[in-house]
């Protein structure tokens, strides 16, 4: 069986002192990755993850993901020299378009499309330390630009972060993983895999070379109710928005437009409970250990070659369900994650 993965992802909303504990727990177990949102109006990524990385010997690290249309490939090319400085088993990067931009008074660069493959090719150059030149249609750098700061000794991974065909199939050319965000559904995966395969053909890459992550909201506790409680009050936030994402779900734009009603209220027990548990259990992951452990499987035999557990993780604290997690979870999927 080809190996598989698990990381577990937090939210960027922490006091120092917060992610470097987070850290120094996570380190306990055996998770393959630790990632970081990089969603405004929170701590962009790179802080955290610096704060993090001088106390995880075992995970790779990475933002998931940074939107050029937030930072500049210049300035994500550096955090990531400096990140990649840092961790001691190794790093990557995960870029997204972004969600909510236009919310924060942030205009996503035209056309997006172009804009990541420019942004791509320009962060590549300068960790390669080649000249940054560039005459694109959405970037122009100077040609005397390069990296001032120490390189990484390897190519960092590349993931972008999207549920679209066209920026699936731009990661089938130029990507290492593709990051479906705020799913959990086994159904959405071979829909992406077909969009990715385009753009490997498109570059004479075999199929299958970009690997698939999905992640979501994920609460672990032994009290399989309130588990699912809290992360129903989690997922009711962005639901609205990444319901409408996945093609292969015919959810009621009627009942979302409650959801978020609701959510522009700070009614969040309202918002939970107009969400079904069928639609409910294709974005979060929630219950009892024994839950998260099945649900894995599945989307592991989907084709996911990466889990993510997300956000918040425990009831009533975070450390609570890494721990049921590392403990329960990680060992009971040892045949997946395993060599």
């Amino acid at each position: 069986m080809t190996k598989r993965e698990l990381s577990i992802a937090f939210q960027t909303d922490k006091r120092a002192r917060e992610y470097i504990n987070l850290a120094k727990l996570v380190d306990q177990y055996r998770f393959d990755a630790v990632t970081v949102y990089c969603d405004a109006p929170y701590h962009p990524s790179f802080g955290p993850l610096l704060l993090m990385a001088p106390h995880i010997r075992r995970a790779r690290l990475g933002p998931a993901g940074i939107p050029p249309s937030r930072m500049h490939p210049l300035d994500i090319a550096a955090g990531t020299a400096l990140l990649a400085d840092l961790a001691q088993s190794g790093v990557y990067l995960g870029l997204v378009r972004g969600g909510w931009l236009v919310d924060h008074g942030i205009r996503e660069l035209e056309p997006p499309i172009r804009a990541m493959r420019e942004a791509i090719d320009i962060i590549r150059k300068l960790l390669a330390g080649e000249s940054a030149g560039y005459r694109g249609r959405v970037y122009q750098i100077a040609d005397h630009v390069r990296a001032p700061y120490p390189l990484p000794a390897e190519e960092i991974p590349l993931q972008i972060g999207t549920w679209g065909a066209q920026l699936a199939a731009l990661a089938g050319e130029v990507a290492d993983e593709v990051k479906i965000g705020g799913s959990a559904n086994p159904a959405v995966i071979p829909v992406i895999a077909d969009c990715i395969a385009t753009g490997e053909d498109r570059a004479r890459r075999p199929k299958g070379t970009v690997n698939i992550v999905i992640g979501a909201v994920s609460v672990v506790d032994e009290d399989r109710e309130a588990a699912r409680w809290i992360a129903r009050k989690s997922v009711s936030l962005y639901l609205p928005i990444v319901s409408k994402l996945d093609p292969t779900l015919e959810i009621d734009p009627d009942l979302m437009a409650r959801v978020q009603a609701h959510v522009n209220m700070g009614e969040a027990d309202q918002a939970a409970q107009l969400i079904p548990d069928d639609i409910l259990d294709c974005f979060i992951f929630a219950g009892e250990p024994a839950d998260i452990i099945e649900h894995c499987e599945r989307l592991y035999d989907a084709g996911a070659a990466r889990v993510e557990l997300g956000t918040p993780h425990g009831v009533h604290e975070a450390a609570t369900g890494i721990h049921l997690i590392g403990t329960q979870v990680i060992p009971a999927l040892a045949t997946y994650l395993s060599p």
